[in-house]
Order: C-alpha cells, then structure tokens, then sequence
C-alpha cells in the first residue's frame, strides 16, 4: 500500500508560469466581455495574454457559446468569473491544490458542453426518476425540469426554482447581492460561473421552518461512450438563502442515467445562512465511474447559525469536492461528516476549508474513507484556520483511512492555523488496514473471516450514514454501499 500523511505546513505562493497566446480564443473570448473600468483595457491585453492558458479560454468560449440565451441577473456571474479565467491556467500535479489530484482525463477529452435540457421522449428511460418525495426538485444536465419536480406544499414566502421566475423583486434583489459568494476559487469555479445555463434559487424567509427535506436530484443524462474521447460537460449551480430563524433540510443527490457513461459534472453550491438559522445538507455522489465529478460547495454562516454537512460519495473516475465555509460572525456551529469510498480505479477527493473569525465559534469534523481497489486512490487535504479574534473557539479535526488493497493510495494532509490564543482545538489523523484483533474477536463467537471482514469494512462508513436526518435515506445509502463493496447483496431500492 502506498499512504502518505503531512504535518500541518505553512505554503509560499508559486509565481504563475507565462504562455504566449497563439490561438485567437483570446480575442473571441474578451470580446464578449463587459469591460469595467481599469479591469481590463487595450492596453492590458498583451499582460493578460501572456498570463492566458490558451485551453481554458477554449472551454470558456465553448461554453458560452453553448448559451443561447441567460437571465440578465446572471450578467455580473458571468462578468466576475470571466476576468477570473483570464489568468487562471488548467491545474496541473505542479500545483499545490492540486498535488495528488490528475486531472489530465478532463484535459485529454473532448469536452463538448450541453447546450440544452434533454427531449421530454427520453425522460422515460431514466430509472432514477422512480421514487418521489414530497419536495423535489430535478435538475438535468444543468437545466430545471418542471414536469419531473414537486414542489407543491412549500410554505408561503419559500422560493424553489429558477432565478428568473422569482415573482417578486424584494426577494430577487435580496438573492443578487449574494452572487457569487466567493471571491476565492479555483478555475473550476470560474469555469461554472461561465457556463451554467440557470440558476437554481432556494429561498427560505425569516422565522419560516420547513418540515422535512428538499431533495435536489441532479441528474447527468448526455454522455458518451466510456471508451470514447467525448466528455460532455454541465455546470449546475444552486443558491440558497436562509433568512434570520430560519430552518431547512436539504438533500442534494447527483446521479448518472441508465449505462457506464462518460461525462463530466461542474457543479457549485453556495448558501448564506442567516442569524440563528439552521441548515442540514446531506449530499450524496453516486455517478458513473466513467464521469469526472467536481464540486465546490461555499457556506457563509452569520451570528449564531448551524450547519451541517453529511456527505457520501462513490462514484466518478475523478471526484474532488471542494468545502469552504467562512463563519462571519460569533456563536457559530458548523459540522462536516464524510465518507468517501473508492471501489474501482477512481479518485475520490475532498479539499475543505473552515475560517473561523469570530468568537465562541465551535466546529467539528470527520473524514472517513476507503479504498478497495488496487489502483483506487483518497485524497484528503482539510485546513481550519482560526484567526486572532476567533477566541473561545472550539474546533476538531479527525480523518480515518481503511485500505483494502496492497497497491491502494491515501493521501493525507490535516492542517490546523491557530493565531487566537484562549482556545481548545485538536486533529488527527489514521490510515489502517483491518486489525487482526477485531477480526479475531469476531472469528472467536463463530463468525467465519470473510464475513468479520464485510462487517467490520461496511460499519466503518456507517459512522457518517448514520448521520443522515431520514431513516429511508440511511437506509438507501447503506444499501448502495453494501453493494459496491460485495456485488452478491441484492437491493432493492437503487439509487
């Protein structure tokens, strides 16, 4: 087996490398641009262009000309993510972020965006599209479908939907001036902010708490065959406004449709969560182990509020999620459990980061992983920085990594930034394969090895799963890793 940890390290900011632009993407991109003053001139363009990576403003001009149409309220997205690509390059193992993470299977495709929502005549094939739930959203490749959401139900002033169905102009204005949220990202940030056709909007007003989930299928239904060069890309992105009081749960699930197909999912959520507010976001990533799948998701907690994500994810040859949470004001809880499992030769990834500013702010979090593939590979890279004002504050860490396979990579790398001095925070980190004495433990009550060896794997993920706020969602979820880990167990229900 093949592991690697790292002690907490202070990084020094490489200088970016310089391209001369040949190809003419720079032109036909910049001139789409809404210019703003002492942004970007004619007299600037011979920096930016030697800043440029010729390939990532190839993607982005594909991707907007992939955009018949968008709302106008996406305009300064749009504005914003576009000088962000200007001298934003195509991450390579060079750069530190991107360290253990090849991303060189979405660079050798051919990346061809979807440009529109699938026919309504194969909406029928998609098996996925089975179970309901009492609010539901779907989203495909990008784009809202109505036909197959069920929203009815929602309380008054709740908004689910589209940015540019919003019917009242107090609350679109109040969405707007969240977008974007964050100012620090990388190019895959960028390159959503370009690219998405809608923007889904959650909007949950003061005082107003939401009995039960909201589940958000997000579904990737154009691909290409897994041996084909083709890469289809789409970028889903969602907003969510919780008001002062304000509570909600939120199931974000992001499947594939029938077949091993071969895409790649860009998606982004950011959520601001008032004052007192509470939001439970379960995430769940089952998608073909053909795709790539990368995923920012940015939180932004005032006085007093909660958060707490409980994810699991599975699928993707690449799956990297990015976490950043930024605690803005006092009192505030936030909660990351996850479970990554790595079950054929994929990557699964999650890069987090907590900045704690303020006062009394307390945080927890739990990575879980394993790898049960000889050439599967975990990355886990969480940082929690704790800044001078941010006293009191109470904050842990603690990954755990069960390897299965001798050739099997885990890559660790906790890091925690303490600059407050009256404060009680703590990190750790384990990789392991099964210990011998539980294995003898359960040999010793009549339990034969290979069975003590698919308990012990499966209750090792079930430290996260349990989490989840519904028991049919547990249950779901369990299920499908059971599956995954001994093709031999029949379930019922699939994701």
């Amino acid at each position: 087996m093949d592991v690697s940890a790292f002690p907490p390290i202070i990084r020094t900011t490489r200088s970016p490398s310089f391209t001369i632009l040949t190809s003419p993407s720079l032109s036909n991109f910049t001139k789409t641009r809404k210019v703003k003053p002492g942004v970007l001139t004619q007299h600037s363009l011979a920096p930016v262009a030697a800043l440029s990576d010729p390939f990532v403003l190839q993607i982005a001009e594909s991707l907007e000309d992939s955009l018949p149409s968008f709302s106008s309220n996406l305009q300064k997205l749009r504005d914003f993510s576009s000088e962000s690509l200007l001298s934003t390059p195509w991450p390579s193992r060079k750069d530190e972020p991107f360290r253990f993470t090849d991303t060189s299977f979405i660079k050798q495709s051919e990346i061809i965006p979807v440009s529109s929502p699938p026919p309504p005549e194969s909406l029928n094939n998609l098996s996925v599209l089975e179970a309901t739930h009492l609010l539901n959203l779907t989203i495909i490749d990008g784009y809202i479908i109505d036909s197959l959401s069920q929203l009815s139900g929602l309380p008054n002033g709740v908004f689910v939907g589209s940015v540019s169905s919003i019917n009242s102009t107090e609350i679109t204005k109040r969405v707007l001036q969240f977008l974007p949220i964050s100012i620090q990202g990388d190019l895959f940030l960028s390159l959503n902010g370009v690219g998405s056709p809608d923007l889904v909007v959650v909007y949950v007003p003061e005082g107003c708490k939401i009995e039960g989930l909201l589940h958000l299928r997000c579904i990737s239904s154009e691909g290409g065959n897994k041996d084909s060069k083709k890469l289809p890309v789409s970028n889903p992105r969602v907003l969510v406004v919780v008001e002062k009081g304000g509570e909600i749960g939120i199931v974000e699930e992001y499947m594939g449709g029938d077949g091993d197909l071969s895409y790649w999912t860009n998606s982004v959520m950011e959520m601001v969560i008032g004052e007192e507010a509470k939001v439970s976001h379960s995430y769940i990533q089952t998608q073909s182990l053909s795709s790539a799948h990368i995923k920012w998701t940015s939180i932004q907690q005032e006085k007093s509020s909660s958060y707490e994500l409980i994810e699991v994810s599975t699928g993707g040859k690449l799956s990297r999620h990015n976490v950043h949470v930024q605690q803005v004001w006092s009192d505030t809880i936030t909660g990351l459990s996850t479970f990554h499992l790595s079950g054929s030769n994929q990557t699964q990834d999650l890069h987090s980061k907590i900045v704690l500013d303020h006062p009394r702010g307390f945080s927890r979090q739990l990575h879980k992983c394993i790898v049960a593939h000889s050439h599967g590979q975990a990355v886990f890279d969480g940082n929690i920085k704790v800044n001078r004002f941010a006293q009191q504050t109470d904050a842990g860490q603690l990954t755990r990594s069960l390897i299965l396979e001798p050739r099997a990579t885990v890559n660790v790398k906790p890091n925690l930034q303490i600059i407050a001095d009256d404060v009680k925070c703590s990190h750790g980190a384990a990789i392991y394969d099964l210990e011998e004495d539980q294995l003898f433990y359960l040999q010793a009550r009549g339990i034969d090895l290979k069975t003590a060896r698919k308990a012990l794997i499966v209750s090792f993920g079930a430290e996260v799963i349990e989490r989840f706020p519904s028991k049919d969602l547990r249950k779901k979820v369990e299920l499908h890793v059971k599956k995954l880990l001994d093709p031999e167990v029949h379930v019922e229900n699939s994701m």
